[in-house]
Protein backbone atom coordinates (compact mmCIF):
# COMPACT_ATOMS: atom_id res chain seq x y z
CA UNK A 1 0.00 0.00 0.00
CA UNK A 2 2.90 2.51 0.99
CA UNK A 3 4.76 1.14 -2.00
CA UNK A 4 1.39 2.53 -4.33
CA UNK A 5 1.14 5.76 -2.47
CA UNK A 6 4.42 6.72 -3.18
CA UNK A 7 4.47 5.85 -6.95
CA UNK A 8 0.97 8.13 -7.23
CA UNK A 9 3.15 10.49 -5.39
CA UNK A 10 5.98 10.80 -8.11
CA UNK A 11 3.63 10.52 -10.71
CA UNK A 12 1.71 13.30 -9.68
CA UNK A 13 5.03 15.32 -9.23
CA UNK A 14 5.98 14.20 -12.70
CA UNK A 15 2.75 15.54 -13.74
CA UNK A 16 3.25 19.21 -12.56
CA UNK A 17 6.98 19.28 -13.32
CA UNK A 18 5.87 18.30 -17.21
CA UNK A 19 3.03 21.25 -17.03
CA UNK A 20 5.48 23.70 -15.42
CA UNK A 21 7.82 23.15 -18.16
CA UNK A 22 5.55 22.79 -21.00
CA UNK A 23 3.53 25.83 -20.09
CA UNK A 24 7.56 27.59 -19.18
CA UNK A 25 8.84 26.93 -23.23
CA UNK A 26 5.39 28.01 -24.87
CA UNK A 27 5.52 31.25 -22.57
CA UNK A 28 9.36 31.65 -23.94
CA UNK A 29 8.24 30.29 -27.79
CA UNK A 30 5.41 33.24 -27.88
CA UNK A 31 6.38 36.03 -25.89
CA UNK A 32 7.35 39.42 -27.59
CA UNK A 33 8.71 42.38 -25.77
CA UNK A 34 8.26 45.58 -28.19
CA UNK A 35 10.56 47.58 -28.60
CA UNK A 36 9.62 50.28 -31.03
CA UNK A 37 10.13 48.26 -34.73
CA UNK A 38 11.66 45.37 -32.87
CA UNK A 39 10.93 42.62 -30.96
CA UNK A 40 12.63 40.22 -28.46
CA UNK A 41 11.68 36.46 -29.29
CA UNK A 42 14.34 34.08 -26.96
CA UNK A 43 17.01 36.18 -26.48
CA UNK A 44 17.11 37.23 -30.35
CA UNK A 45 16.37 40.83 -31.69
CA UNK A 46 14.01 40.28 -34.81
CA UNK A 47 12.58 43.60 -36.88
CA UNK A 48 8.69 43.51 -36.54
CA UNK A 49 7.29 44.25 -40.34
CA UNK A 50 5.45 47.70 -40.73
CA UNK A 51 2.12 46.66 -42.24
CA UNK A 52 1.30 49.77 -44.00
CA UNK A 53 -2.88 50.56 -43.98
CA UNK A 54 -4.49 50.13 -47.47
CA UNK A 55 -6.09 52.98 -48.43
CA UNK A 56 -9.74 51.54 -49.78
CA UNK A 57 -11.25 52.86 -53.15
CA UNK A 58 -14.80 51.10 -52.31
CA UNK A 59 -14.33 53.30 -48.90
CA UNK A 60 -13.74 56.35 -51.11
CA UNK A 61 -16.04 55.43 -53.13
CA UNK A 62 -19.07 54.51 -50.22
CA UNK A 63 -17.93 58.29 -48.77
CA UNK A 64 -18.70 60.30 -51.88
CA UNK A 65 -21.84 58.75 -52.35
CA UNK A 66 -23.02 59.32 -48.98
CA UNK A 67 -21.90 63.05 -48.97
CA UNK A 68 -20.32 65.00 -51.48
CA UNK A 69 -16.60 65.90 -50.35
CA UNK A 70 -16.38 63.09 -47.83
CA UNK A 71 -14.66 60.89 -50.36
CA UNK A 72 -11.63 63.62 -51.33
CA UNK A 73 -11.53 64.21 -47.64
CA UNK A 74 -10.93 60.65 -46.64
CA UNK A 75 -8.28 60.93 -50.32
CA UNK A 76 -6.81 64.50 -48.53
CA UNK A 77 -7.81 65.51 -51.57
CA UNK A 78 -9.42 68.79 -49.16
CA UNK A 79 -8.20 71.58 -51.75
CA UNK A 80 -10.93 69.74 -53.97
CA UNK A 81 -14.08 70.22 -51.72
CA UNK A 82 -14.44 73.90 -52.13
CA UNK A 83 -14.26 73.34 -55.76
CA UNK A 84 -16.93 70.63 -55.25
CA UNK A 85 -19.37 73.18 -53.18
CA UNK A 86 -19.20 75.53 -55.42
CA UNK A 87 -20.08 73.59 -58.30
CA UNK A 88 -23.19 72.38 -56.49
CA UNK A 89 -23.91 75.89 -55.51
CA UNK A 90 -23.89 76.91 -58.68
CA UNK A 91 -26.01 74.50 -60.10
CA UNK A 92 -28.49 75.02 -57.25
CA UNK A 93 -28.66 78.35 -57.98
CA UNK A 94 -29.82 76.96 -61.55
CA UNK A 95 -32.43 75.08 -60.63
CA UNK A 96 -34.02 77.52 -58.77
CA UNK A 97 -33.65 80.42 -61.21
CA UNK A 98 -34.91 78.41 -63.75
CA UNK A 99 -38.12 76.06 -61.56
CA UNK A 100 -39.02 80.04 -60.75
CA UNK A 101 -39.58 81.23 -63.98
CA UNK A 102 -40.89 78.33 -65.29
CA UNK A 103 -43.83 77.78 -62.86
CA UNK A 104 -44.31 82.53 -63.49
CA UNK A 105 -44.69 81.25 -67.77
CA UNK A 106 -46.86 78.68 -66.88
CA UNK A 107 -49.48 79.76 -64.90
CA UNK A 108 -49.06 82.62 -67.26
CA UNK A 109 -49.68 80.72 -70.80
CA UNK A 110 -52.53 78.64 -68.62
CA UNK A 111 -54.12 81.73 -67.52
CA UNK A 112 -53.64 83.52 -70.93
CA UNK A 113 -55.27 80.74 -72.72
CA UNK A 114 -58.34 80.32 -70.20
CA UNK A 115 -59.01 83.90 -70.14
CA UNK A 116 -60.33 84.00 -66.43
CA UNK A 117 -60.50 87.84 -65.37
CA UNK A 118 -59.29 86.89 -61.35
CA UNK A 119 -56.38 85.62 -62.87
CA UNK A 120 -54.25 87.42 -65.44
CA UNK A 121 -50.57 86.58 -64.43
CA UNK A 122 -49.33 86.94 -67.76
CA UNK A 123 -49.93 90.96 -67.49
CA UNK A 124 -46.81 91.11 -65.63
CA UNK A 125 -44.78 89.80 -68.48
CA UNK A 126 -47.13 92.15 -71.48
CA UNK A 127 -44.16 93.76 -73.24
CA UNK A 128 -43.92 97.75 -72.58
CA UNK A 129 -45.75 99.87 -75.25
CA UNK A 130 -48.42 96.89 -75.76
CA UNK A 131 -51.69 97.30 -74.12
CA UNK A 132 -53.91 94.37 -72.86
CA UNK A 133 -56.03 95.09 -75.44
CA UNK A 134 -53.79 94.71 -78.02
CA UNK A 135 -52.74 91.52 -77.06
CA UNK A 136 -55.91 90.28 -76.97
CA UNK A 137 -56.21 92.03 -80.64
CA UNK A 138 -53.54 91.56 -83.10
CA UNK A 139 -50.90 90.62 -80.76
CA UNK A 140 -52.70 87.59 -79.38
CA UNK A 141 -51.41 84.88 -81.21
CA UNK A 142 -47.45 86.17 -80.90
CA UNK A 143 -48.29 86.77 -77.21
CA UNK A 144 -49.53 83.52 -76.01
CA UNK A 145 -46.39 81.93 -78.37
CA UNK A 146 -44.29 84.00 -76.60
CA UNK A 147 -45.48 82.76 -73.33
CA UNK A 148 -45.34 78.74 -74.31
CA UNK A 149 -42.01 79.51 -76.17
CA UNK A 150 -40.82 80.99 -72.45
CA UNK A 151 -42.30 78.30 -70.89
CA UNK A 152 -40.52 75.37 -72.75
CA UNK A 153 -37.32 77.93 -72.59
CA UNK A 154 -36.71 77.44 -68.50
CA UNK A 155 -38.29 73.89 -68.38
CA UNK A 156 -35.72 72.78 -70.70
CA UNK A 157 -32.74 74.81 -68.37
CA UNK A 158 -34.37 73.05 -65.55
CA UNK A 159 -34.05 69.93 -66.40
CA UNK A 160 -30.62 70.21 -67.99
CA UNK A 161 -29.48 71.89 -64.31
CA UNK A 162 -30.92 68.75 -62.80
CA UNK A 163 -29.10 66.58 -64.74
CA UNK A 164 -25.98 68.71 -63.64
CA UNK A 165 -26.32 67.96 -60.35
CA UNK A 166 -26.75 64.12 -60.91
CA UNK A 167 -23.84 64.73 -62.82
CA UNK A 168 -21.51 66.43 -60.57
CA UNK A 169 -22.78 63.69 -57.61
CA UNK A 170 -21.61 60.68 -59.98
CA UNK A 171 -18.15 62.87 -60.97
CA UNK A 172 -17.23 63.32 -57.49
CA UNK A 173 -17.51 59.69 -56.52
CA UNK A 174 -15.72 58.21 -59.58
CA UNK A 175 -12.90 61.21 -58.56
CA UNK A 176 -12.78 59.91 -54.89
CA UNK A 177 -12.75 56.74 -56.22
CA UNK A 178 -9.70 57.09 -58.61
CA UNK A 179 -7.83 59.27 -56.18
CA UNK A 180 -8.27 56.59 -53.81
CA UNK A 181 -6.77 54.22 -56.67
CA UNK A 182 -3.27 56.33 -57.13
CA UNK A 183 -3.19 56.93 -53.39
CA UNK A 184 0.22 55.03 -52.73
CA UNK A 185 1.10 55.25 -56.22
CA UNK A 186 5.12 56.12 -56.02
CA UNK A 187 6.14 59.12 -57.47
CA UNK A 188 9.12 59.59 -55.81
CA UNK A 189 11.71 61.06 -57.24
CA UNK A 190 13.34 57.64 -57.89
CA UNK A 191 11.45 57.54 -60.96
CA UNK A 192 13.76 59.18 -63.48
CA UNK A 193 15.31 59.29 -66.65
CA UNK A 194 18.75 60.19 -67.74
CA UNK A 195 20.82 60.79 -70.69
CA UNK A 196 24.33 60.20 -70.09
CA UNK A 197 27.90 59.33 -72.66
CA UNK A 198 28.70 56.07 -72.80
CA UNK A 199 31.20 53.87 -74.48
CA UNK A 200 30.40 51.43 -77.39
CA UNK A 201 32.07 48.09 -77.48
CA UNK A 202 34.17 47.44 -80.32
CA UNK A 203 32.48 45.35 -83.45
CA UNK A 204 34.25 42.91 -85.21
CA UNK A 205 36.67 44.77 -87.94
CA UNK A 206 35.67 48.05 -86.57
CA UNK A 207 36.42 50.65 -83.97
CA UNK A 208 34.72 51.07 -81.17
CA UNK A 209 33.08 54.66 -80.54
CA UNK A 210 31.24 57.01 -77.85
CA UNK A 211 27.39 57.31 -77.71
CA UNK A 212 24.63 58.06 -75.73
CA UNK A 213 23.11 55.98 -73.24
CA UNK A 214 19.59 56.20 -72.57
CA UNK A 215 18.77 55.22 -68.40
CA UNK A 216 15.04 54.67 -67.43
CA UNK A 217 15.29 54.27 -63.35
CA UNK A 218 12.47 52.98 -61.21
Amino acid sequence: MTTTKQYYKWLWCFLVFMTFSFSLKAQQTDAFISQGDTALIQGEIIETPVVEKKHSPHKASFYAAILPGLGQAYNKKYWKIPLLYAGIGGVAYGISFNTKYYNKYKSAYRDFIIRDPANKSYLEFIPPGLSEEQIYGEYEQWFEEALNSKKQYYRRYRDLSYIGMIGIYVIQIVDAAVDAHFYNFDISDDLSMAVQPSMMAPMPGDFAGVGLQLKLKF
